[in-house]
């Protein structure tokens, strides 16, 4: 017999390098210093391009207008406030008498320039708002697909805090700051251009305090990126807090935490108000010197235009444009320094949700699955299994399993906590894959099954089942949503569990809570009896069904079951040996492994574990 083989290290790092990332790796933070991950969501943009080339449009032609206001002022300034004025501009452009046609032109441009910019913010924002829709998809749709396995390491709180928090990052750069971005870039070169055309003096003075205004956008910009991802890091720790005190309010409150609690959150809060303190600093501090600098520059520029224009070297229509301009360009520089940091904050949003999208689930099904897994008896087979959890991988959870169910067979496994029964359950549904040793059903190795058909044929009661917000009938369906109401009701029948229902305030319709914690445990677990019963598959696998009924219900439920398990295969985990004495074979575990087996006479007549466990009940009752 060979040696079990535990989880290899590179298995074993998968999922916790993962969690490290989670844990806010300042190393790996800081790699995001630039707009590169953002190309990311290009796949998402380029499934509309109806709406890409509606918005290309309207910003073209919103960017064009922008630019033909500041001539239209010239020509205002140069040919309408001087009737002397007989140059050929004026000639040429000649719109009525006096200011009206001018300034009639003028209104007719800012109508068209209103209209153009609305539509470009209709297709741009609608855009965004279904490219993030379709990126929540992507992310929750593979969040789906991972194994639990995935989920020991990492928290949900933070997981929930990328697909909401990050999201909404993305909406907004995507929806507005990329359409700001576009405008003002595609402004502010014309705007340069059009400088040159007007006056090259004046415009090569203009470049000239250029590098004094982009330096601090450069220098600070990339400190501000990194304090918006811890920013965004703290604040996901805070909502991961809150999120695990609040689904455990009743043991918080049970064991008087709420002083500790309080304050584990404030200091997760400050933490995370500090970190945006620190951002705003600086971008205050970038804010102040770009305007100090652009002011002062834009006065010199002035200055020196002032100086031509009383030499008569440009006209004030001219200079007048140039100012507009001048105005154009500044102001583009200014909205650039707020769009640059709420693109960056988005490149590292978009990060994040990527290293979710970029987790490679343990638990794939085969190329060519086997057809046969839709017509599945229930004959159930591990042969030698060998099992490392990757959290331990030092502690094997199971040593050399083998075991065999018949069709329609009911096999109980028992033994102390810690034995390896739920770790059974969790294989046989595929949500792991042992180290060593094979697990079949029907004679196919279930990797060869397409795990959502191996688990179409499964119904499992876990210990304790949850429950999901909406109503009873919602619940009882979960597993088979096309089921009828007379079904429903039916499966509930079988669990013992339509006399209360049918007492609730709206019987199936009525509404149950966050796991229904309204209800009592044993109503919990009687409508995830009633699920289970519902889905009718040809396995159906009990972990501790029973624990949470009082004996009444205990014996209509156990009747119940000896009802439902006469046509499919059962699996029961049992604690309560009384439930199980009619099982057809029952395997006593220990230490994940099988110490003995055989029926209840058989196990009672040797001794043994089960004996004693068998004395120390049936003595206490």
């Amino acid at each position: 017999m060979t040696n079990p083989t535990p989880p290899s290290q590179a298995d074993t790092d998968r999922g916790s390098s993962f969690a490290a990332e989670l844990e806010h790796d300042p190393d790996h933070r800081e790699k995001a210093r630039s707009a590169k991950p953002l190309r990311r969501l290009v796949p998402f943009v380029l499934k509309y391009p109806g709406l890409l080339i509606a918005f290309v449009i309207f910003l073209t032609l919103a960017s064009g207008l922008t630019l033909l206001l500041p001539a239209a002022f010239r020509m205002v300034v140069d040919c309408g406030f001087s009737s002397a004025t007989e140059s050929a501009i004026c000639q040429q452009f000649a719109l009525g008498e006096g200011l009206s046609g001018y300034f009639g032109a003028g209104i007719i441009l800012a109508l068209m320039l209103g209209l153009a910019s609305s539509l470009r913010y209709y297709f741009i924002s609608r855009l965004g708002e279904r490219v993030v829709a379709d990126l929540r998809r992507a992310v929750y749709d593979h969040l789906l697909s991972l194994s639990p396995g995935y989920y020991a390491y990492v928290r949900t709180g933070e997981v929930l805090s990328r697909l909401t928090t990050d999201t909404a990052l993305i909406q907004t750069v995507v929806g507005s700051s990329v359409s700001i971005a576009a405008r003002t870039i595609a402004t502010t070169f014309g705007a340069l251009v059009l400088m040159i055309v007007v006056s090259w003096k004046l415009a090569l003075l203009m470049l000239a305090v250029g590098p004094i205004i982009l330096g601090p956008i450069f220098i600070f910009g990339r400190r501000v990126q990194r304090l918006s991802r811890l920013s965004q890091d703290s604040l996901a720790e805070a909502s991961a807090r809150a999120g695990e005190s609040l689904r455990a309010i009743e043991t918080v409150q049970a064991f008087t935490r709420e002083k500790q609690e309080r304050s584990r959150f404030a200091h997760a809060v400050e933490a995370t108000f500090d970190v945006a303190l620190r951002r705003i600093r600086v971008r205050a501090f970038m804010t102040g010197i770009i305007a100090s600098f652009v002011l002062s520059g834009l006065i010199a520029v002035l200055w020196f235009g002032a100086v031509q224009v009383h030499n008569g070297a440009i006209t004030p229509g001219a200079m007048t444009q140039f100012i507009m301009y001048a105005f154009v360009a500044v102001m583009g520089v200014g909205v650039m320094t707020e769009t640059y940091a709420e693109i960056m904050r988005a490149a590292g949003a978009t990060e994040r949700l990527m290293e979710l999208l970029s987790a490679k689930p343990d638990i794939t099904g085969p190329a060519n699955p086997n057809n046969e897994a839709v017509q599945i008896r229930g004959e159930i087979t591990f042969s030698d299994v060998d099992f490392y959890y990757p959290s331990r991988p030092e502690t094997a959870a199971l040593k050399g399993i083998s075991l065999t169910t018949k069709p329609q067979q009911t096999i109980a496994l028992v033994g102390p906590s810690g034995a390896g029964k739920s770790t059974i359950f969790q294989l046989l549904l595929r949500f792991y894959d042992p180290q060593k040793g094979r697990i079949c059903v029907d004679g196919i190795d279930i990797k060869d099954l397409d795990p959502a058909d191996l688990r179409g044929a499964i119904s499992i009661v876990q210990q304790n089942a949850p429950l999901f917000s909406g109503s009873v009938s919602e619940n009882i369906r979960f597993g088979k949503p096309s089921a009828s109401e007379e079904d429903v009701r039916a499966a509930a029948s079988a669990a013992n569990a339509h006399d209360f229902i049918t007492a609730l305030p709206q019987g199936y319709d009525t509404m149950l809570g966050e796991n229904a914690t309204t209800l009592s445990g044993g109503q919990r677990q009687r409508l995830a009896i009633a699920r289970a019963v519902l889905r009718d598959t040809p396995i159906l696998l009990l972990d501790e069904a029973t624990s949470a009924l009082d004996s009444e219900n205990e014996r209509a439920i156990q009747e119940a079951f000896e009802t439902i398990s006469a046509n499919r295969t059962t699996i029961v985990i049992a604690h309560r040996l009384a439930t199980i004495l009619r099982a057809d074979l029952i395997l006593v575990m220990d230490g994940g492994k099988v110490v003995d087996q055989g029926t209840h006479a058989e196990l009672l007549a040797r001794g043994g574990l089960y004996a004693r466990l068998a004395d120390l009940q049936f003595a206490n009752a």
